[in-house]
């Protein structure tokens, strides 16, 4: 992993409450947050944003700037694996709003910490 990508993986960390159960794990290049066994979201090389949603949310987010369909090797994902650029995820507004849409496509409850 770049210096992006762990940079965006500490700001995901400090978004997330530490009393959240939360695993962090190393998968297929990204630093990935996974909630009961499922991936929210994930830290990718370049600073990418890989978020998980359902299909029908993937699809109508498809829609929001620097969100296209994820990439993983030669294979290009459903509409509910996203990848997001950096250059959209410049506050933690921008990013806490991918991380709710995680959270809500998961139907976790996964607490995050205050937001200035």
């Amino acid at each position: 992993m770049d210096a992006a990508g762990h940079e965006l993986a500490d700001r995901i960390r400090a978004l997330l409450s530490a009393e959240a159960e939360v695993e962090e794990r190393r998968m297929f290049g990204t630093r990935a947050f996974l909630h009961d066994g499922h991936i929210l979201l994930g830290a990718r090389p370049g600073g990418v944003l890989l978020v998980r949603v359902d299909d029908e949310s993937g699809a109508a987010l498809l829609t929001r700037p620097g969100a296209t369909r994820a990439v993983m090797g030669a294979r290009t994902m459903s509409s509910g694996w996203l990848d997001i650029a950096p250059a959209v995820l410049t506050t933690d507004d921008e990013l806490m709003f991918w991380l709710d849409a995680a959270r809500e496509s998961s139907g976790s409850a996964v607490e995050t910490s205050e937001r200035d």
